[in-house]
């Protein structure tokens, strides 16, 4: 019975890594985005480096665990709280990198998520059903940086001036804000005032979602 009970007692691989997922949501950043901001390799947290290729499982360790606190601005009592169940406010919503969206197969009609590629991330003020997010890589999409997690939601109503993620029947994907919206054509203003306006007609657009939060 005793050593039952000390058992029951051990930490998991599952509510280790679990307890870095929330730790990376409460900061409103994706796994790797929380890794990058740590200093370390941004694939330190992925789900693909959990389990080697032999299927031993790999824990993260105490230093990047440490760097991790300290980047999320949480201290080892909360990353406790977060071991097992811990926090319920967020939920899960499918996570994608934004260079991925912009090929075939990710997407539905509807702009809903679809097939392969996609993984999770908790997020809490996730509320749409439909919600999905997207993982900002490199610089080019000012005023987001490289690493930050835009939460998307198609069901959300747009308005002027909202931000929203836009993807062309061509397969391009925009981040704009939304200037001025016909039947036939949507005017799109750029967020930094860096680039030109852009106007598109409205049949060369596949889906347009409006951003919702972002891990800014």
């Amino acid at each position: 019975m005793i050593r039952q009970a000390k058992a029951q007692r051990m930490l998991t691989h599952e509510q280790i890594w679990g307890a870095l997922d929330r730790l990376a949501a409460r900061a409103g950043l994706s796994p790797s985005g929380l890794a990058k901001r740590a200093g370390l390799d941004p694939t330190t947290f992925n789900k693909s480096k959990r389990v080697t290729s032999d299927g031993r499982e790999r824990w993260p360790s105490t230093e990047s665990i440490a760097k991790a606190l300290t980047a999320a601005g949480s201290s080892i009592d909360i990353f406790v709280q977060l071991i097992g169940d811990g926090v319920r406010d967020g939920r899960s919503v499918p996570l994608l990198g934004f260079a991925q969206a912009a090929s075939s197969g990710h997407f539905d009609e509807q702009g809903l998520p679809s097939g392969k590629g996609w993984s999770e991330v908790a997020l809490p003020s996730a509320e749409d059903d439909h919600s999905f997010a997207l993982e900002i890589s490199g610089d080019a999409l000012a005023p987001y940086r490289d690493g930050d997690v835009l939460l998307v939601s198609p069901g959300t109503p747009i308005r002027k001036g909202d931000r929203v993620v836009v993807k062309t029947r061509a397969g391009e994907m925009l981040v704009k804000a939304l200037k001025r919206r016909t039947a036939k054509l949507l005017e799109l203003q750029s967020l930094d005032g860096a680039q030109d306006e852009r106007t598109l007609a409205v049949a060369d657009v596949a889906w347009i979602a409006r951003i919702v939060w972002a891990s800014q």
